[in-house]
């Protein structure tokens, strides 16, 4: 049986919906900035006029062509990240859901006002962060409002994090990674967002785009605390993490890689990812 349920929507889309299970799977990204897939170093996303973040890769190919890639790869799950507002970001996002309905998550300013439109567009999931913050804490008055427009099983919550020195406790980040909230992720509170949501995606802000090794402390925290399927993402640099994740996650914790991957600039092969997951798949 697959590890992905098949599901309706409005009678004519088919959608993907992860499984709670015992066994991990890849999970593809697009991340998309300027209109342009790229690969951003997520800490260095800023509003200040005139300075760019530190781009890792640029792709030659559109949107589109990765997510049709992924979908003729047999990947799901997998999520497209607006990095900024602007007509040319949010145009490559709905190439991605015209070449793959229901096989992709879409997030990067999602909120009341656009969250239906991206999944009726094709999206099967909308992945929020800001919209739910207000002052540093949750809002559940506009969680409970999404889950009424588009329903939990269409919600994903980024719970992408930082750690504190004070506290040595992680802190959700918001407004692309560069507001610390004041709400530290543990067990409760991913119990009680479980209530408005279908699924977790949690980036390792520190480590994320820098190639510079799995955050573990992070990954046996979302293994042991989370009841939904959780993806990490951040700090990939061998195929090796796979299996790394795989074992520290006890199977629980799904693992996105990026610019480690050789069609964004780094050394993995795709081809071996696909083959990896393609195993856990048939499980």
């Amino acid at each position: 049986m697959s590890l992905f349920e098949i599901v309706p929507f409005n009678c004519r889309l088919r959608i993907y919906r992860r499984q709670a299970s015992s066994t991990m799977r890849f999970r593809p990204c697009i991340d998309i900035h300027a209109g342009e897939v790229k690969q951003i170093v997520g800490s260095t996303l800023t509003d200040a006029e005139g300075v760019g973040p530190v781009t890792n890769f640029v792709a030659s190919q559109s949107a589109g062509d990765f997510a049709r890639m992924y979908k003729k790869d047999g990947l799901v799950g997998g999520h497209v990240i607006m990095l900024g507002a602007s007509e040319a970001n949010t145009n490559a996002a709905l190439d991605t859901l015209q070449s793959y309905p229901g096989g992709l998550q879409v997030g990067g300013g999602i909120n009341a006002d656009n969250c239906q439109f991206f999944v009726e567009k094709g999206a099967s999931h909308v992945i929020v962060t800001s919209y739910v913050f207000r002052d540093g804490q949750i809002d559940f008055e506009r969680l409970e409002k999404l889950k009424q427009l588009i329903g939990k099983e269409h919600l994903v919550l980024d719970l992408s994090c930082r750690k504190k020195v004070e506290d040595n406790k992680f802190y959700v980040m918001t407004d692309r990674w560069q507001k610390f909230t004041t709400t530290s992720i543990d067990e409760a509170l991913f119990h009680r967002l479980a209530e408005y949501c279908d699924e977790f995606l949690v980036h390792a802000v520190d480590v994320e785009g820098k190639r510079c090794g799995i955050q573990q402390e992070l990954v046996e925290l979302l293994a042991k605390w989370s009841p939904l399927p959780v993806t990490y993402a951040g700090g990939a640099s061998s195929l090796d993490d796979l299996d790394f994740v795989e074992r520290i996650g006890s199977g629980k914790v799904d693992l996105s890689i990026g610019s480690a991957l050789d069609i964004f600039g780094g050394d993995i092969r795709y081809e071996d990812v696909v083959a990896w997951d393609k195993k856990r798949g048939e499980n």
